[in-house]
């Protein structure tokens, strides 16, 4: 008789999270990341079960964490386990028989009712038996067994002191050490954790060349270099930043060069698209992703400038952008890399109603294997002056199979380095390039401004897609400037930076996000006179003196997201209620034996998202969500302001856009309910 393989169980273990959608690819983390590991475990019958996370670092050191049920009726278990060693993390969940649990509930339940008494005290009993024949338990432990379970036998004690040996607190003991019969074991999974800086840092960018840059009386433009580039580190680096992203560096092709604001009518000293790659050098030979401009300085000057950020605590991330102006030396050395249209002309790249006649889109047809060699030389080239970290322009038009690739060989040589996914796409696309291996993504926050619309998103990215893909909150790019910015004012500049700073562990900053730019080039959704095609130094010194730049609040946002580990995870958000659909309630909560110092860690965020009004409304906390119990009052603290107030469950707040639009509060422990 010939029988199907039993792939069940005796106690079924099913789905295990963190997983992805697709079981090609592995869940990922960040290297003190707390990730919840969550199973579905039951058995057929009213006898209690249990769950077991077991676990194994990349050192071989075991962990075992009992699991704790969540909603009731739904079988799931959770155990939260903050993963703190880099490299790949093997678990799987243990399903059992709960023996003891089972006896304390039908002892209770028997006992109380005065039913079969002296029998459940002998099951009992006769459990603490087997326990301390286990000689795995600790030999103290089993000689208290023992005395217990001679207890359970006794006839001669009182009923209330025998009756309270069934929740006797020796028994936690088989909380850690369950008593079981029946087990099964799921099949092991992984996950990959990553350096922290993949998936922790706050992000600032800037043209190297507007940085120092100078007109002069004639028109003509000096180029800002890598030496005073290096010189706005200072000011980076005292608003808390620690990765700073630079636009392409390389030499800019000469050859359909765009002009101020995306025209077609350079002047001679029009700098062009930085995106436009490939372009002579100092001596006219051409130069392409290898190089750097001859305006910005030398290669040696570029290490500087990345020993210089290295002495800050800041770590530079460099563009790689897969494409090409007509003057690169790719077009002429490997002209089948590109499309060739019937004309004999080379598609140049379109993303209508923009057009791009600047850069010619690489085919990754006809010869991937050279181009990935390629690609995969640049990449290593970078990583020799210092680079680990790279912002990959549109990787979702370029093959899924070639980033995967390339990740992985990159991850050969060096698993620190860091790739961010610049892909405002489909959601499978996204989400695939996430799952292949990009640390980080550009996300949709930027459209996502009304109470509804951030709910919505900050869950979706914290908890449905958070096993594989962790956001990074830019608040503006130089292709982005949302209506929301160009229209709210400096509240809305400073709320999208307060949910941004607060919301996710990663967020990122443009440039003249700080003096509140807002001026869109008409009928567009980008800013006018954009950086992309001029240079644009900026006088930031004067605006913070004239108190016209956000400079010092972002500094503050940054130090509290350094002086707060709840902040520094993805997957701890909580939404609460308001009752006003512009005020905007979320929690980060850490438990404290996940904290350095042992004490819980809470932030309480509540942004008013109408940048135009003031509200007032009571807001309604979830207590449980932040470690507290019901009825309980506590002190929260202004991180910003100082001020101090004494909360609970319900709480007035008034928001004014004018004048202090957000409250991000810190509870305190210790008031008597």
């Amino acid at each position: 008789m010939t029988t199907a393989p039993v792939l069940a169980g005796r106690i079924p273990v099913t789905r295990l999270t963190p997983a992805l959608p697709d079981d090609r690819w592995h869940p990922k983390a960040f290297e003190g990341e707390v990730v919840p590991f969550r199973a579905t475990v039951f058995r057929e019958g009213h006898d209690q079960v249990g769950a077991m996370l077991v676990i194994t670092s990349p050192s071989g050191v075991e962990r075992r964490e009992r699991m704790a049920p969540m909603a009731p009726g739904t079988d799931r278990w959770q155990a939260k386990m903050l993963l703190d060693e880099v490299g790949e993390w093997r678990w799987h969940v243990t399903g059992f028989d709960d023996e003891i649990a089972t006896w304390r509930h039908d002892a209770a339940l028997k006992i109380d009712a005065g039913v079969d008494v002296e029998l459940m005290y002998e099951i009992g009993a006769r459990l603490i038996d087997r326990a301390v024949a286990e000689k795995t338990r600790a030999r103290a432990t089993r000689t208290k067994l023992t005395a217990l379970a001679t207890a359970l036998r006794d006839p001669a004690t009182s009923a209330p002191e025998r009756r309270a040996l069934v929740d006797h607190p020796l028994l936690d003991e088989f909380v850690g050490h369950p008593l079981a019969r029946l087990t099964t074991d799921s099949p092991e999974h992984t996950i990959l954790v990553e350096r922290r800086r993949a998936g922790v840092g706050s992000w600032y960018e800037f043209f190297p060349r507007s940085e120092g840059a100078k007109q002069r009386k004639d028109g003509r433009w000096k180029s800002g270099t890598f030496r005073t580039a290096a010189k706005r580190l200072d000011e980076v680096a005292a608003m808390g930043f620690d990765v700073v992203y630079l636009p392409p560096i390389h030499p800019i092709g000469v050859t359909n060069r765009k002009g101020p604001n995306n025209t077609l009518t350079p002047g001679p000293n029009d700098p062009g698209s930085p995106w436009a790659i490939g372009g002579p050098l100092a001596d006219g030979r051409p130069g392409g992703h290898d190089a750097v401009h001859p305006d910005l300085g030398t290669l040696a000057d570029f290490r500087a400038f990345v020993r210089r950020a290295a002495a800050l605590g800041i770590e530079v991330a460099l563009d790689l952008a897969l494409q090409a102006s007509p003057d690169h030396p790719w077009v002429t050395e490997h002209p089948d890399w590109f499309t060739q249209l019937p004309d004999g002309t080379i598609r140049y790249a379109e993303n209508p109603p923009k057009k791009y006649q600047d850069i010619y889109p690489v085919n990754f047809d006809d010869d991937p294997e050279s181009i990935f060699a390629e690609v995969v030389r640049v990449v290593r080239h970078w990583m020799k002056q210092g680079v680990r970290v790279f912002r990959v322009d549109n990787p979702h038009t370029k093959p899924l199979w070639f980033w995967e690739r390339l990740i992985a060989t990159i991850r050969a040589d060096d698993p620190g380095v860091v790739f961010l996914a610049e892909a405002f796409t489909r959601p499978a696309m996204m989400q695939a390039l996430a799952m292949v291996g990009f640390q980080q993504s550009y996300s949709y926050f930027t459209w996502r401004n009304t109470k509804a619309e951030l709910e919505e998103f900050l869950t979706s990215v914290s908890q449905d897609t958070a096993d594989f893909m962790r956001p990074n909150l830019f608040v503006n790019t130089p292709d982005i400037l949302t209506e929301y910015l160009q229209f709210g004012g400096p509240a809305a500049f400073t709320v999208r930076a307060t949910i941004a700073a607060t919301a996710a562990p990663l967020w990122g900053v443009y440039s003249g996000f700080e003096l509140f730019e807002s001026v869109a080039r008409p009928g567009a959704e980008e800013a006018i006179d954009n950086e992309k095609y001029e240079y644009k130094p900026r006088d930031f010194a004067t605006a913070e003196a004239e108190g016209h730049s956000l400079a010092l609040y972002l500094g503050i946002l940054n130090r509290i997201r350094a002086d707060h580990p709840a902040l520094g995870q993805l997957r701890n958000i909580r939404f609460h209620t308001s009752e006003d659909d512009s005020v905007l309630v979320y929690s980060k909560h850490l438990e404290g034996r996940f904290t350095a110092d042992g004490v819980d860690d809470t932030i309480i965020v509540v942004a008013n998202v109408d940048p135009h009004s003031v509200r007032e409304t009571t807001v309604h906390l979830d207590l449980a969500d932040i470690g507290l119990a019901p009825g309980e009052r506590f002190e929260v603290e202004d991180l910003v302001t100082g001020t101090v107030w004494e909360w609970g469950a319900s709480n007035y707040v008034r928001l004014d856009a004018f004048t202090r639009p957000a409250h991000i509060l810190h509870v305190r422990r210790g008031m008597h309910a």
